[in-house]
């Protein structure tokens, strides 16, 4: 999928809100007069909200479910409203002063997450990520972006955040493509050091790390990696923008898709094969 700006995906995601409010109308059989008679506002806002000229208010949206008799559908579209203004930040303005604050920024959403599922399809999840590799990827997406650098104080905080995954009372669910282990982020003792770290991660308690690996039979393609937070928030992170994901369909697909990765994958010792052959090839 190619990046996309911001602004045009919010657009999008915009004209797609309007577009199911006017099927829901449809589907109730009722114009766009009889839609703003019922709401007690004029039939050009009726026009601006279906042509995604106006953006409907969270009030707005269940009044319009309410004068259609969809009220069922009410929490869904004020979810992809409210995500239509937040989902997409531009990592420049995350990123403006480095890369520490935003390693430091996520804490309060991991400190109230339970239950954790992560797929990663291109890098190690940040979870399990060594000082080294943590250095050498927080270096590169430094340097690719002109950010200041604060690198070292970045990758403190990423360790530091990390410790979450050895508390009690939380679960972590995570998968990660063959494709992670071989990789190479940083020099070759930097990489096998980060390999030897999932071994010891697959051993803690808190813990399920499976491995989709290259020859398995697949029924869901790779895609970008991502995180869902207690099956109620899904964040993603493509090239352009970080993409937080709250509207409870939207969240159902990712933890739909999670458990087609999870099915995919290996476990204990056939895992754990696949990242003692990926530190084997680093001396070949």
């Amino acid at each position: 999928m190619p990046p996309t700006s911001p602004s045009s995906s919010v657009q999008a995601a915009r004209e797609r809100l309007a577009a199911r409010l006017r099927e829901i109308r449809l589907d109730a059989r009722i114009s766009k007069r009889e839609v703003a008679a019922r709401c007690g506002w004029s039939e050009a806002k009726s026009g601006r909200i279906e042509n995604a000229r106006t953006a409907p208010s969270d009030s707005d949206i269940e009044a319009w479910c309410r004068a259609c008799g969809a009220q069922a559908l009410t929490a869904d579209l004020v979810a992809a409203n409210r995500q239509a203004d937040s989902m997409y930040i531009q990592w420049r303005r995350l990123q403006r002063t480095g890369l520490r604050q935003l390693q430091e920024s996520p804490v309060p959403l991991f400190q109230r997450t339970t239950h954790f599922r992560v797929y990663c399809s291109n890098v190690v999840p940040g979870f399990l990520q060594t000082p080294g590799y943590a250095a050498a990827l927080l270096r590169s997406i430094a340097t690719f972006r002109g950010l200041p650098d604060d690198v070292d104080a970045a990758v403190a905080a990423r360790v530091d955040r990390s410790r979450i995954i050895r508390e009690s009372g939380r679960r972590f669910a995570i998968v990660i493509e063959e494709s992670v282990l071989r990789y190479q982020l940083g020099d070759a003792g930097a990489m096998a050091g980060q390999l030897g770290s999932l071994l010891s991660a697959m051993d803690l308690p808190a813990v399920s790390l499976g491995v989709v690996p290259f020859a398995a039979q697949r029924d869901t393609w790779p895609i970008e990696s991502f995180t869902v937070f207690d099956d109620a928030r899904v964040d993603h992170e493509p090239l352009s923008a970080s993409v937080k994901i709250t509207a409870p369909d939207e969240v159902a697909q990712y933890v739909k898709a999670f458990g087609a990765f999870h099915r995919q994958a290996v476990y204990g010792a056939e895992a754990r094969a696949l990242i003692v052959r990926a530190i084997d090839a680093l001396t070949c």
